[in-house]
């Protein structure tokens, strides 16, 4: 590589080392001699290591859920969004979302990130279940029972296999929607 890393680039690969060695590996040294560039190159797009702890978690917030509900808005009816929904966070390898609750955990600005990305998540799946025209009432609980299906999958060592996968759709599917 060169020094002439991009802020995203950076910030891509801050995810990848989050995901992989947690977030104590989050460092400006460690992640250019990786890279192969100078920390110069790090500081000319962060100000600190706190800038870039907090461009990361808005990253994360970008990519796990602005872009996801982006495509799904743009990419599907609304009659398809929730299925399509459930199968990518179920079928989605879960070490980043972990990494960002574990850092929650110990660092305050990972957990304000963390509450955030919850409450439009949560927001999201309700308002997918009142346009489906379930009321607020019960688009709110069953939105909170798939977030904590999710949140469970998510925290799990255990991946789900392949043909387990869309028998827990359909069901998951069957208590949102009857």
């Amino acid at each position: 590589m060169n020094d002439q890393l991009s802020r995203e680039d950076w910030l891509n690969r801050g995810l990848k080392i989050l995901a992989q060695n947690g977030f104590t590996a989050l460092k400006a040294d460690p992640m250019a001699k990786a890279l192969g560039v100078s920390r110069g190159s790090f500081y000319w797009h962060f100000t600190d290591i706190g800038a870039f702890h907090a461009a990361i978690l808005k990253h994360w917030r970008e990519i796990a859920a602005e872009q996801i509900i982006a495509k799904l808005e743009a990419a599907s009816d609304r009659d398809e969004r929730l299925p399509l929904l459930l199968r990518r966070v179920f079928s989605a390898k879960p070490a980043l979302e972990n990494a960002v609750r574990t850092w929650a955990s110990v660092y305050p600005a990972a957990r304000s990130a963390v509450q955030a990305i919850d409450r439009r998540r949560l927001g999201y799946v309700e308002n997918l279940l009142r346009a489906s025209g379930l009321s607020s009432r019960i688009a709110y609980a069953r939105a909170q029972i798939l977030y904590w299906a999710f949140l469970g999958f998510a925290l799990s060592d255990k991946p789900v296999p392949k043909p387990t996968q869309q028998a827990l759709y359909e069901e998951l599917l069957r208590i949102a929607l009857q």
